[in-house]
């Protein structure tokens, strides 16, 4: 029965190049495994867009839209100022790996060659951004971030010193797996000489500032590990940390 519907799933463009493995944990989600195979397929999808796909649009998934111009164009980035981000963030760091990396890798000329690795699920921004990588010191990897023991190897095998980012994905994965993000953050801050992390805490016009306030995930940085920044930028909160 899964077969058929995981079939069904990815008939939709926006699905049809994410990793098998995330698909069935979706499927296997008290939400979703005891409903019938119409509405499984349904409240998967809403799932998958929520965790994956939410602010994409057509022309992108269908690479009509490439290169920096994508940033300006995708509904979670077109504010995001990576100059002044990455001025704000970046020391001495010589890789850069950027987990959920969605579109982030079209700002890599505000890298300063750095090398930067982008892990992504959705397998047509990973094909955009290594056409795009082909003259940088950069790749896309189509890869499951639930897959934390190749994440770790992905990472491990980057220079010294690392920074992970993880940016705006923290909401996606807990959809999937509730305190996943947790396990995902104590792994990979043991190899990284620092991890940060964005959040929205405003709607993308700025106007409304959202309410909720995510005490889980700061008790846990401020328990667990130095906060090294914490900041706020068009709409988004940052947290620089490391293992204290």
């Amino acid at each position: 029965m899964n077969e058929e519907v995981i079939n069904e799933i990815i008939k939709k463009k926006e699905f049809s190049k994410l990793p098998r493995g995330i698909i069935e944990r979706v499927l296997e989600l008290k939400e979703v495994r005891n409903l019938d195979e119409k509405e499984k397929i349904k409240k998967a999808r809403e799932i998958l867009r929520k965790a994956f796909t939410a602010f994409l649009t057509n022309k992108i998934l269908k690479g009509k839209i490439k290169d920096e111009l994508i940033l300006k164009s995708h509904y979670s980035t077109k504010n995001r100022d990576y100059k002044e981000i990455y001025y704000k963030i970046l020391g001495k760091e010589k890789s850069i790996i950027d987990l959920g990396a969605g579109i982030n890798g079209f700002g890599y000329n505000f890298l300063d060659g750095r090398r930067y690795v982008a892990i992504e699920a959705v397998g047509q921004l990973v094909e955009l951004m290594n056409e795009f990588f082909s003259d940088k010191n950069a790749v896309a990897i189509h890869e499951d971030l639930f897959n934390l023991e190749k994440i770790k190897k992905i990472i491990e095998n980057e220079e010294k010193p690392r920074v992970v980012f993880l940016f705006n994905i923290i909401d996606g994965l807990e959809l999937i797996e509730r305190n996943f993000s947790k396990k995902l953050i104590q792994e990979v801050a043991k190899l990284a000489e620092k991890v940060v992390l964005s959040f929205p805490v405003a709607s993308l016009s700025r106007r409304t500032r959202f309410k909720a306030r995510r005490y889980w995930l700061l008790g846990f940085l401020e328990n667990n590990f130095e906060i090294l920044q914490d900041f706020e930028l068009d709409g988004e909160r940052f947290i620089v940390f490391r293992l204290s």
